[in-house]
């Protein structure tokens, strides 16, 4: 089996198989890599180990090395670039009167893209504004319009449970979520209640939902009308119960 490292471009995205390519990899460690958007630098979440062929997206890269002072120092500007960028597009947005919300904006390491998601109500001529944009920063613009689930794990919040939103602080990839899931559960269907912020349902529908369909199987077997049968006073001893009330 093919040994490989699990990196992420991102705080909270998608895992990404690499071929370590013989380097002293190790979890934490910084790297760059070659993508299908150019040069990217990434964060090894993942140490070295075997996986399956058939579990691999082929052909597979390989590292190209490990993040030098140098590479930090290229992150940062970007970072600062892609403030600059945010703050630029946000102005011509306006000059244009277009119906879009600006996201987040990301340079490709290299600086040989910037990318920019929003999202919008229905579809944007945004050719002017790629125009003006490309004419200042004088390389490849990308805009990306995104759906409210992705807004909401970039941009972050609280949930209905008051913790920090799952999308945003540990959820890789989103799952498909069904209001199925929230009917095994018994849950109320209002919207209200099975929706997170970003006005779909909330993932959390999904983590118990394989439980809740063994136990109903489980019940079934021995309940053959779906129906669990009657407790009474005499299958308990509640004796000491009542003595407390």
């Amino acid at each position: 089996m093919p040994s490989v490292i699990g990196i992420r471009f991102k705080a909270v995205g998608k895992i990404y198989y690499f071929d370590p390519d013989n380097l002293d990899i190790k979890k934490d460690d910084k790297v760059i890599v070659e993508t299908t958007r150019g040069l990217e630098f990434g964060h090894v979440v993942v140490g070295i180990k075997e996986v399956k062929e058939e579990d691999l997206v082929q052909p597979l890269k390989k590292v190209l090395r490990l993040a030098t002072k140098e590479d930090l120092e290229q992150m940062e500007a970007n970072k600062e670039k892609e403030k600059e960028a945010f703050q630029i597009c946000l102005e011509k947005i306006n000059e244009h009167q277009l119906p879009m919300k600006l996201i987040e904006v990301e340079c490709t390491f290299d600086n040989s893209k910037i990318i920019f998601f929003f999202t919008a109500e229905g579809r944007v001529d945004f050719r002017e504004l790629v125009k003006d944009l490309a004419a200042i920063f004088k390389t490849r613009i990308e805009l990306r319009q995104i759906g409210v689930r992705d807004e909401a794990k970039i941009l972050g919040g609280i949930g209905n449970c008051g913790r920090i939103l799952c999308c945003h602080s540990f959820l890789g990839e989103f799952v498909p979520v069904s209001i199925k899931m929230a009917k095994e559960q018994n849950l109320s269907l209002n919207p209200a209640k099975i929706s997170g912020i970003c006005g779909r349902l909330m993932c959390c529908l999904k983590y118990e939902n394989e439980v809740y369909q063994e136990c109903k199987g489980g019940c079934q077997e021995h309940c053959p009308r779906g129906k669990a049968p009657e407790i009474t006073e005499e299958d308990f001893d509640i004796s000491e119960l009542k003595e407390e009330f």
